[in-house]
């Protein structure tokens, strides 16, 4: 048999020998001891026996403990690692290949990187609750519909079919005090104006990511993590807005020196 599981032959002995045990299953040999066969991590893991050898064939899972040609055993801790390549695969959306090569540079590693990724989001999404209807943004705003729908095209706005959550209202808010200020069409400032400042954020937000990320996964507690970026977020704002004057500043006298 190929799934691992131990033969029994007429006289009550196991293919490679062992002693049956008393209630009729087969004993493990000494050098199986604690571990499992393929029925029981099938069980364990909530996931069948092909997919079990799916696994193993793509290289997600070592190669379990060959006891003979027909009879393997697995290590308890596959359990956990199914169901951390089942999350990826399901949650993340992530191909076979990908987890492969997460997995191989350290699965506990790549368990604390989602269980910290997973907590942050849940919290984000347990308190994005509210969410703002076109109609009310526009009314509250007095922001044209036609600017939402460029604004939802160019992806600074993200709505679901409820309407905009916490952050694309308080960017509403931004763009309409902006056009408050003078910045609007008759002078040359649209929507496509808060690209710029959507291209270099993410490009800063990945680094901030990988920083975040690479410093605290598996060092620190989830839970802390999420308080040190909440606790995090409005000094971030201030230091942004600040740093923002300051270049702001120092650009536009570069710009009077090179005149001379």
């Amino acid at each position: 048999m190929s799934d691992g599981e131990p033969r029994a032959d007429g006289g009550g002995a196991t293919a490679d020998g062992g002693a049956a045990a008393g209630d009729g299953r087969s004993a493990r040999p000494d050098a199986a001891a604690g571990l499992l066969k393929m029925s029981e991590l099938a069980e364990a893991s909530g996931v069948s026996a092909g997919t079990i050898k799916h696994y193993l064939r793509e290289g997600l899972l070592p190669d379990p403990v060959k006891t003979s040609r027909n009879m393997a055993y697995y290590p308890p801790e596959f359990v956990e690692r199914i169901a951390l390549i089942k999350r990826l695969q399901e949650d993340r959306f992530m191909p076979l290949k990908a987890i492969r090569r997460v997995l191989e540079d350290s699965p506990e590693r790549a368990r604390a990187l989602v269980e910290v990724e997973d907590r942050i989001l849940e919290r984000a999404q347990r308190e994005d609750v509210e969410r703002l209807s076109r109609t009310e943004a526009q009314r509250r705003f007095g922001i044209p519909r036609e600017a939402l729908h460029r604004l939802e095209e160019i992806g600074v706005l993200t709505p679901d079919r409820r309407g905009y959550g916490e952050a694309d209202a308080r960017m509403l808010e931004a763009i309409s005090r902006f056009r408050a200020g003078g910045y609007d069409e008759q002078i040359g400032f649209t929507v496509y104006d808060t690209l710029r400042y959507k291209e270099a954020l993410q490009r800063l937000v990945e680094e901030e990511v990988e920083v975040v990320l690479e410093r605290l996964a598996g060092d620190v507690e989830p839970d802390r993590i999420v308080a040190l970026l909440e606790a995090g977020a409005e000094p971030l704002r201030d230091l942004i807005a600040a740093m923002h004057s300051k270049l702001l500043i120092a650009e536009l006298r570069r710009h009077r020196e090179s005149r001379g």
